[in-house]
């Protein structure tokens, strides 16, 4: 393979709690080549970096180092991305202050990049995605937890520290479960792909007749939004429950940046389909008139936003 009109190729490495996931994306923002590896939360920060040489190694196999621009890592936060550094991540234990630029650098022997996640997954959804030519618009990422990233004014909004975009840590309800942050009632504790998967347990532990009974300790987000579309009762009351908690979080989102548009990826958009006409409804019921009437859209760029968006650290930096 050669590069499209010789801008080269970057890659981009998204590290979640969940997954840690490679891809190739050349200039166009198109995805060559991918590779996904289960995250060895149990191992560490260095396992992980081995999964991560061995991921880029996948997906770059038979490209000359020549026409590879470098590798752009988004992990959670908080992290310095200016020192390369991750300082803390509540969903995996074991890191903080990892200096994980330096340490990729020096195994890979190419330049490397680090944004948060949610900020990455904005920056792919900005450059190639449903936000491509928009000045202002929001990015929420709902999986594991719940991140984002906002394009403020034609830029990305970086905050002090460059911290800014920590969504998922909004209070919702300050009586509500703790989130992996410490703090009661995170709009993360409430509302992620995994707030979704232990609430839907919980309740299917009292539903035997549920579709969702049958899953047991393994029922996840995956399945309540599959079993949605089959049409069981429960997990449609499950997603019900969800876009409200969804709804509730983008109305704060709303009154804050005043965006063009709001854009969910993630996992549980998987499910957006489904969701969408609750998170409508409560937008509608409790945003400010002027604030009504703004879009929230699925993400295009799917499962693909946060890698290419790193890629983008490296082909579009700035």
């Amino acid at each position: 393979m050669k590069p499209m009109g010789g801008n080269g190729w970057a890659v981009g490495v998204d590290l979640g709690g969940t997954q840690v996931r490679a891809a190739l994306v050349d200039a166009s923002g198109q995805v060559l080549a991918r590779a996904a590896a289960r995250t060895d939360a149990v191992g560490g920060p260095g396992a992980v970096l081995q999964q991560i040489q061995q991921l880029v190694a996948e997906t770059t196999q038979g490209i000359a180092p020549s026409v590879l621009g470098g590798v752009g890592v988004s992990a959670p936060g908080p992290l310095d991305g200016e020192a390369g550094v991750i300082l803390g991540i509540p969903t995996l234990s074991g890191w903080v202050n990892v200096p994980i630029v330096a340490w990729l650098q020096e195994a890979l022997a190419l330049p490397v990049r680090l944004e948060n996640d949610g900020v990455a997954a904005a920056i792919g959804e900005w450059r190639f995605g449903a936000g491509r030519g928009l000045s202002d618009f929001v990015y929420v990422t709902v999986s594991t937890g719940i991140g984002g990233g906002v394009i403020a004014d034609g830029r990305v909004l970086r905050g002090r520290g460059r911290l800014a975009g920590h969504i998922g840590h909004m209070t919702i309800d300050p009586q509500a479960e703790v989130c992996s942050c410490g703090n009661p009632g995170c709009w993360e504790a409430l509302a992620s792909g995994t707030a979704l998967g232990q609430y839907a347990r919980q309740q299917a532990a009292l539903a035997p007749t549920s579709h969702l009974a049958a899953f047991g300790a393994a029922l996840d987000a995956k399945q309540v939004v599959a079993s949605a579309r089959a049409g069981d009762a429960l997990a449609l009351e499950l997603l019900e429950r969800e876009a409200r908690l969804l709804g509730i979080g983008i109305v704060n989102l709303l009154h804050l940046y005043s965006p063009e548009l709001v854009v969910v990826g993630g996992g549980v958009s998987q499910g957006f389909d489904l969701l969408h006409p609750g998170i409508a409804q409560h937008v509608a019921r409790r945003a400010l008139p002027p604030f009504r009437g703004t879009p929230v859209v699925a993400a295009q760029l799917g499962q693909n936003s946060g890698l290419v968006g790193a890629a983008s650290l490296i082909l579009l930096p700035g």
